[in-house]
């Protein structure tokens, strides 16, 4: 696949080891034109209706072998059950997603890291001949991609993606109401965020209005590991992204109750998302990010 913008988040090396994977939705889609995914379109269970060149990691059973013999190509069969997947990626463009801990960790940002991830899944879903698109959340939507499939939109899609710039907000919920009144066709929306929002029972009555008009929601949770625990040391000075003020204080006067709060919030986020319908996976950006992304296309296949 061509992919004409050059994105520092793109390593097509790396994503080499990724092509024989797909990303997968659990519940049926609607699209535009023919593909791998089950249809909400009523039609001739198992109407013929074209042929697709055949991808590697595909069920062999479903090429079409006589058209292989004429042609000395591998095609498979398409019917009417099957479309398009269309996906929005949604990346919270919030101030805390600049966060990147102690500067000795060579960890990056949360921002870095749900830009690498948001570049190699668009990348994986231009190879599945789906559609894309992007949405960056603020206290309003400050940027909006429909999704698309042609090779030029998938570049404009990572170049969006690279500009991406936070800023000291702590509402999103805005943001995901204007992108539904935006959205127009069922598909998929996967959000990447931290979920540090003052807004955050808001947020997930917005995605609950995705849910509703039948698309499915993924929120993808990213947590760095020095929010999880706090640095060694004997005093620091906590400053806030999002315009909240200074702290000094040593962390070990605060760390089993910093510690057990955080933890209390883990999982009230995770409540609130499946309570909300959506699907719900924890990324730690410790974890390289590729392997995150295989974990999960891996989790979405099975």
């Amino acid at each position: 696949m061509s992919v004409a913008h050059a994105s520092r988040f793109l390593d097509r090396r790396a994503l080499a080891g990724l092509a024989h994977m797909r990303f997968t939705t659990h519940h049926r889609v609607e699209g535009s034109y023919s593909g791998r995914h089950q249809s909400r379109q009523q039609g001739g269970a198992g109407e013929f209706v074209d042929f697709r060149e055949y991808s590697g990691g595909e069920d062999l059973r479903r090429l079409d072998w006589k058209v292989m013999a004429r042609t000395g190509k591998a095609f498979v069969r398409l019917h009417q059950e099957e479309t398009n997947l269309v996906c929005t990626l949604a990346i919270d463009g919030s101030g805390s997603m600049d966060f990147a801990g102690n500067d000795k960790s060579g960890q990056g940002s949360k921002l870095e890291y749900a830009q690498y991830l948001a570049t190699a899944l668009s990348y994986v879903i231009g190879l599945g001949q789906d559609q894309v698109g992007l949405a960056v959340l603020g206290e309003k939507l400050t940027e909006h991609l429909p999704p698309g499939g042609a090779p030029q939109h998938l570049s404009l899609v990572m170049e969006q993606i690279e500009k991406i710039q936070t800023k000291p907000i702590m509402q999103s919920a805005g943001a995901l109401r204007e992108l539904f009144e935006r959205t127009n066709r069922r598909g998929v929306l996967v959000l990447l965020s931290d979920f540090l929002m003052e807004d955050l029972e808001e947020t997930f009555a917005a995605l609950r209005l995705f849910r509703h008009r039948g698309l499915e929601v993924i929120a993808l949770h990213l947590v760095h590991p020095d929010e999880e625990t706090l640095p060694e040391g004997g005093s620091f000075r906590f400053v806030g992204l999002e315009n909240e003020g200074t702290l000094n204080c040593s962390p070990a006067e605060i760390r089993s109750v910093y510690q057990e709060r955080f933890s209390a919030y883990l999982t009230m986020v995770r409540q609130m998302a499946l309570a909300a319908g959506c699907d719900y996976r924890r990324v730690s950006t410790a974890r390289p990010y590729l392997e995150s992304l295989e974990g999960f296309l891996v989790e979405r296949s099975g």
